[in-house]
């Protein structure tokens, strides 16, 4: 079975190898500083010691005061997961950098959660809608979108 990572570990050495990144952790989950997700993607994945070599998925929420990006990922070599958030404030004009370049399974979960919930991933090689047609207005799983 695979063994969560506490958070407060994952935090300390996310906070040792980008400075700034972790805004708040829990014993399961690591908050980081949307604007540091690219930079702490690519040391989970290239740090030997977390060798978070695949993502199992990203989602968002809306939670109306802002959005949360969730990442999960995973070590086959080491059998170790860990969760990591980060917090979108504001609601016109979402934007976080892409993390396709270091796993190339966020492809096709960037384009849906832009898609539904609005949020630009920048550096995305094709990020177009992916279940809607190109111009459909709005961004149907928005808790603002409702009628």
């Amino acid at each position: 079975m695979t063994r969560a990572l506490p958070g407060g570990d994952v935090a300390s050495r996310l906070n040792e190898a980008v400075s700034k990144s972790v805004v708040e952790h829990n014993d399961t989950d690591v908050w980081i500083d949307s604007g540091s997700i690219l930079d702490v993607s690519r040391f989970l994945k290239s740090d030997s010691e977390l060798d978070f070599s695949y993502l199992t998925a990203v989602s968002a929420v809306d939670y109306i005061e802002y959005f949360e990006l969730v990442y999960h990922v995973l070590s086959m070599r080491h059998n170790h997961s860990v969760v990591i958030k980060s917090r979108l404030f504001g609601r016109e004009t979402l934007s976080v950098a892409s993390v396709t370049e270091v796993w190339q399974g966020a492809d096709l979960q960037e384009r849906e959660i832009w898609d539904l919930m609005g949020i630009w991933f920048d550096g995305h090689p094709n990020l177009k809608r992916i279940l809607l047609w190109e111009n459909f207005p709005g961004h149907p799983l928005r808790k603002d979108c409702i009628d």
